[in-house]
């Protein structure tokens, strides 16, 4: 795979597309941060699964380039679906969920505003903070070759969260908890196998802030469907908890059929060559 990568905010139309143009910031951070030079060969994505094996050719001028496509390729998504509520947490730790979240292959991310959360975002602030964790989702994705840009939502009422279509349909819906009784994940995970002969296809993985959820928060999850799990004896900080469980789950998937492409319908890798 070539080292280095760019993402096409704004894909073309057509599939068997001759030139790639990406915006003024990936050509900046292409030729001026990573120093690729005409003749380097490039891959494009577009976030979706789409990607494009390139090479890099000399423009009008030195910073306007341009990427001779050479082949597409559709690539299909993992294997099971992972959506992450996460609830926002104090100082930057949200910047380093979302690029490891995105490492992980998460489809979406939910940030959060739960009763226990000392960060509160509104307005610009919100705003900003949403587009700078879609920058990071990004450069996560180029940086580990992952096609898959995950959608960041903008900061939302658990309860809406936990009415979303999106998060309703996942085939498992589990919370990190603290709470005696909860289940080990271990367990949830091999009962399920055990009865559907596979890992699940989608989950709705939701993490609290320092602190946790309150149990009354817990209660309205519980009675919407969602499983309270633990992850072992030990309290986590809540960027641990999910990386933890995201990684968990990645795993007791591999090798399972892909998920739906949430596009098409269906698992799809086309791959073609351009004259």
């Amino acid at each position: 795979m070539p080292d280095f990568r760019v993402h096409v905010s704004t894909p073309p139309a057509a599939m068997e597309v001759r030139e790639l143009v990406p915006s003024a910031a990936e050509l900046h951070h292409l030729v001026q941060v990573n120093r690729a030079r005409p003749g380097d060969p490039v891959v494009a994505f577009d976030g979706q699964g789409q990607e494009w094996e390139c090479v890099l050719e000399a423009g009008p001028t030195r910073k306007n380039p341009c990427l001779r496509v050479l082949s597409s390729t559709r690539r299909p998504p993992l294997p099971c679906t992972l959506i992450l509520g996460q609830a926002l947490p104090k100082g930057g730790t949200m910047d380093d969920i979302v690029r490891q979240a995105t490492e992980l292959g998460v489809a979406r991310i939910t940030p959060l505003a739960t009763r226990r959360s000392e960060v509160h975002l509104d307005g610009d602030r919100a705003v900003k903070k949403i587009e700078k964790w879609r920058v990071a989702a990004v450069e996560a994705a180029k940086q580990c070759g992952n096609p898959w840009v995950p959608c960041v939502d903008p900061v939302q009422s658990l309860a809406d969260f936990l009415a979303s279509p999106a998060v309703k349909c996942a085939e498992l819906r589990l919370i990190a908890s603290l709470q005696p009784g909860a289940e080990p994940l271990r367990h949830v995970l091999a009962r399920h196998r055990e009865s559907h002969d596979r890992g699940p296809v989608s989950v709705a993985w939701l993490i609290g802030p320092e602190g946790d959820l309150g149990p009354e928060e817990i209660a309205a999850a519980v009675a919407e469907g969602w499983s309270a799990v633990s992850l072992g004896p030990l309290v986590l900080r809540c960027d641990t908890a999910a990386v933890y469980a995201l990684a968990a789950l990645r795993c007791a998937t591999e090798g399972d059929p892909v998920a739906p492409d949430p596009d098409r319908g269906g698992p799809h890798s086309a791959a073609g060559t351009v004259g």
